[in-house]
């Protein structure tokens, strides 16, 4: 549904010491698949959108999907998403106020200069079974599962996990779980990733009390807050490498040691840096 959209930009300035935040709100309509409540919006009342779609999007599943002579469960067919969009060029307008235009059905009065509330409709395929002209070649996928009668189910294995693997093409059970590997790989490391952010930020406004105690003395106030950013990420770093440390213990006792080394080692650096008091 072709909807007005919000956009903010914030900036920050300086003024007499304090600082300030200025933000801005700018709107352009643009085709969205779910409704965008303006009821929040800054100017709510000269970008109103409707408030619920004619048409709601959804997905419609066959009863029996088979590859070759086998059907695969549904965790399996969840995981075909090489979605094409159908070409409508050669159909006509299915309804009297509905235009067909490219690959798109809408319901608009004037498709190429639409309002807000006019509706746009595609239709998107995956796996293909039956190749021909419209719909493209058949899909060729491969599939490590359970064979259970005509039947690929989820293969149970003996650490409690589950084993249902569908990946696009022609492809060998190495490459399979090499590829899977890889993917693991980086989902672990996202989470990684993400759990030192989180940190960092916890940290980051734990310490921001002191802060505000030095917020009317500006050089003071740079230097405290750079500080407090440098301790932040000292910590954070530290923390979140003695977690993984931790993780693997059992695992690769080895890394986890050095891990664990290193994230002391931070702090033990980080203190060196300290200078020391000095007492007459």
């Amino acid at each position: 549904m072709y909807q007005w959209v919000e956009y903010e930009e914030s900036k920050e300035y300086e003024e007499n010491g304090e600082t300030k935040r200025e933000t801005r709100y700018t709107y352009n309509t643009e085709w969205k698949s779910e409704v965008v409540s303006s009821r929040h919006f800054d100017r709510e009342i000269t970008h109103l959108n409707p408030s619920a779609m004619a048409v709601e999007s959804f997905t419609a599943v066959a009863s029996e999907v088979n590859v070759g002579a086998f059907f695969l469960g549904t965790g399996l067919i969840d995981q075909i998403n090489n979605f094409k969009q159908m070409s409508l060029a050669q159909m006509g307008n299915p309804h009297a106020d509905v235009t067909a235009q490219g690959d798109y059905f809408y319901q608009s009065a004037n498709p190429k200069n639409p309002e807000v509330g006019d509706l746009r409709i595609s239709f998107w395929y995956a796996g293909v079974s039956l190749g021909d002209t419209q719909s493209g070649p058949v899909d060729s996928v491969s599939v490590i599962a359970r064979q259970k009668g005509g039947v690929l189910s989820p293969y149970k294995t003996k650490s409690g996990g589950v084993l249902e693997l569908l990946y696009l093409g022609t492809l060998n059970a190495e490459e399979i779980f090499n590829a899977e590997h890889q993917s693991n790989n980086l989902k672990t490391w996202a989470l990684r990733g993400a759990g030192w952010l989180l940190m960092f930020i916890g940290i980051s406004l734990i310490t921001k009390i002191v802060y505000t105690l030095v917020d009317w003395f500006p050089v003071l106030r740079d230097l405290v807050s750079l500080g407090l950013k440098i301790f932040a990420l000292c910590v954070s770093t530290s923390l979140s490498l003695l977690t993984i440390a931790l993780g693997w213990f059992f695992y690769r006792p080895l890394v986890s040691l050095l891990l664990g080394a290193i994230s002391v080692g931070i702090i033990v650096l980080a203190k060196s840096r300290v200078p020391a008091k000095k007492y007459q």
